[in-house]
């Protein structure tokens, strides 16, 4: 399905760096283009709407930072019949090359950063994009018919789109999260979902080991990983990864730390066998890969303690995955910001042996409550710097300071790459600066 834009109104509501990308695209096409954003920063940027509803448009393109639910807003548009769409949607209606895309709770970047690696490896032109790099609204501008588009999508990507197909969808995992935004997981399950179509010819590729994901298997030709020995698909067997028969690599020589990450690097080996590249070019783009900030990232020691972060990790699941990864003797954590209606329970009941549990931010309150229900001594900080330096200041030979916050960064900061950023500042006197979406 492809729009003819040319001289139509069309309205982008939200101007993060995905809004402005897609403003862009549709200027190209000849679109008459407004804006609109809910924060007043915006109101200078040409063409903006200060009172949307009184103005008519063919056609509204909404940005994924923007909440759904409850929006009076995109109520309007939609009772009125005006046709609401997401930026992935419009990214997707002029793409000319192919899409992987690849979703679920945790390890997202990491499986879209190290499989677009892979693909350059072996001689693809290709785009990181969508929730991470690029917004797909800019990289299909760039990109051709023999593109290779390998597309972050996150649930809030897909809440509104309508026409998304991707030519492989990967679903990694799926844990409570963005419940705040969704109001159940089952919802929140039911709009990842939405990232299988009824498109006869795509492929699928799904974590056998978990449950709610296997379960979305229809119909499809799929391709399984699993830590399991399987038939066929990405397994280990000898600790090794394998592709049906075909060793790819050691686990020994994985350069990424973590249980996790074995479980992300076996996704990115099954979208590659898709498209038949080589078990030598996946190894060797494996051995040069290098993980993304802020994702279990080792830092260096202070006073003999390792310093890890892993602020990316704003799901209960995902600072579980952290801990397993790191082990829980020694371990200080650093949990809080602002939750997602999730309970913090499942930290807890598990008699971890933690050093210290270091609590701040806006549910701060609520995680040392919990804690002390299941018999820890934690403490509690207003915020995360003040955690930051209390755990600096007291840090001891042996000690593996952790940053999984298990919440999202929104009480003190604008993403989870700026708390991470500041943390590392804190801790080691650096810091890089963030571009915002």
């Amino acid at each position: 399905m492809k729009l003819n834009l040319k001289g139509k109104n069309v309205l982008v509501y939200g101007m993060g760096i995905s809004g402005q990308e897609a403003s862009k695209l549709l200027h190209s096409l000849g679109a008459c283009v407004s804006v609109y954003d809910d924060k007043n920063r915006f109101v200078n940027i040409f063409n903006y709407v200060k009172e949307p509803m009184r103005q008519k448009f063919d056609l509204v393109v909404v940005s994924p930072g923007i909440k759904v639910i409850g929006n009076p807003l995109i109520t309007h548009f939609l009772v009125t019949k005006t046709p609401v769409i997401s930026e992935l949607d419009l990214g997707f209606l002029f793409c000319k090359g192919k899409i992987i895309g690849i979703t679920g709770t945790n390890g997202k970047t990491t499986v879209t950063t190290l499989t677009n690696e892979i693909f350059k490896k072996a001689g693809y032109k290709t785009f990181a994009c969508g929730n991470v790099g690029l917004p797909l609204t800019n990289a299909v501008m760039q990109g051709d018919k023999d593109s290779i588009y390998v597309c972050e999508v996150s649930n809030f990507q897909l809440e509104l789109s309508k026409y998304f197909q991707s030519n492989v969808a990967v679903v990694l995992n799926l844990a409570p999260d963005h419940i705040d935004r969704h109001g159940s997981f089952e919802e929140y399950i039911r709009v990842k979902s939405k990232i299988i179509t009824k498109k006869r010819m795509q492929k699928v590729v799904l974590n056998f080991d978990d449950e709610i994901t296997r379960s979305l298997l229809i119909n499809k030709k799929v391709t399984f990983f699993s830590k399991k020995l399987l038939n066929k698909g990405v397994f280990i067997k000898n600790n090794a990864i394998y592709h049906n028969k075909t060793k790819i690599i050691s686990l020994s020589e994985l350069p990424l730390f973590g249980e996790k990450n074995i479980e992300n690097v076996m996704a990115s080996v099954a979208i590659c066998s898709i498209f038949k590249i080589k078990p030598t070019i996946i190894k060797n783009a494996i051995l040069e890969y290098r993980a993304p900030s802020h994702r279990l990232e080792y830092l260096g020691q202070i006073n003999g303690a390792s310093v890890f972060d892993d602020s990316k990790a704003t799901n209960i699941s995902s600072s579980l995955s952290a801990i397993n990864s790191l082990g829980e003797n020694g371990l200080v954590i650093l949990l809080g910001g602002q939750n997602k209606d999730c309970e913090f329970d499942e930290i807890f009941n598990k008699n971890y042996n933690f050093e210290q549990i270091l609590c701040f931010g806006q549910c701060g309150q609520e995680i040392f409550d919990c804690a002390v229900k299941y018999g820890y001594n934690p403490m509690i900080f207003p915020t995360m710097k003040s955690a930051t330096y209390y755990a600096k200041n007291n840090a001891q030979e042996g000690q593996k300071i952790l940053l999984s916050p298990a919440c999202a960064s929104f009480d003190e900061f604008d993403s989870y790459a700026v708390r991470g950023e500041v943390f590392k500042e804190i801790m080691f006197g650096t810091f890089e600066k963030i571009e915002m979406s």
